[in-house]
């Protein structure tokens, strides 16, 4: 039985669409915790409602990125994890802190990696004339947004998109994506060889949405 901590910066939908998939598609698995570094943020609501436990790391009163980090993993440690999910952690986590949790540690980002790492992924790809736009879950590397990759989604970049409509509409392809790739990872249906993960039953590991 896994023990995902899922962490989160703001409202947690992809965490909330985590949770919901884990009871519907009775993963062996079970969601432990819910760790935040911004108080108030609207996840931490949302996991007492499912009666998850949560934890307040606030980054602002930590002096640096390490003294955070080092908090952080002891906060998760906590709760036992065999698996952690970055769901909107707006956080840029040091070396150490994903040496520490390496080979169990996901994210996913919005955009289709390895194009448009970092932030502004949705206006950088309008801006470059992209046709399709996506997002990505990834083992976390200590190279930021990169790490081999579990799957992806692709969405439609529509003419006159703003950076606010296509966020959207990949946000909505994320709610699936991510809930798919962690159940895969949670009933050991991928491996890793040479850096390319597979789907040991031959699933697509690409979802094209409309």
């Amino acid at each position: 039985m896994h023990r995902i901590v899922i962490l989160v910066s703001g409202r947690g939908s992809n965490a909330q669409a985590i949770v919901q998939a884990c009871a519907a598609d009775s993963w062996p698995a079970q969601v432990v915790a819910v760790v935040g570094n911004r108080p108030g943020a609207a996840a931490f609501e949302m996991a007492a409602g499912h009666g998850i436990a949560t934890a307040l790391v606030d980054h602002t009163r930590h002096a640096s990125r390490a003294a955070f980090d080092a908090e952080l993993a002891r906060v998760i440690d906590g709760f036992a994890p065999t698996l952690v999910l970055l769901a909107g952690f707006m956080r840029i986590l040091t070396d150490g802190f994903v040496q520490h949790y390496a080979g169990r540690l996901l994210n996913i980002h919005p955009s289709l990696l390895p194009a448009f790492a970092g932030l502004h992924t949705h206006r950088r790809a309008i801006e470059a004339g992209c046709k399709l736009a996506g997002a990505t879950v990834h083992i976390v590397t200590p190279t930021l947004d990169h790490g081999p990759i579990l799957a992806q989604a692709v969405v439609p970049v529509m003419a006159g998109d703003t950076p606010q409509a296509l966020s959207d509409r990949v946000l909505a392809a994320e709610h699936q994506l991510y809930p798919l790739a962690v159940g895969w990872w949670v009933r050991g249906q991928l491996q890793v060889d040479g850096g390319v993960v597979r789907h040991t039953g031959g699933a697509a590991q690409l979802l094209l949405l409309a």
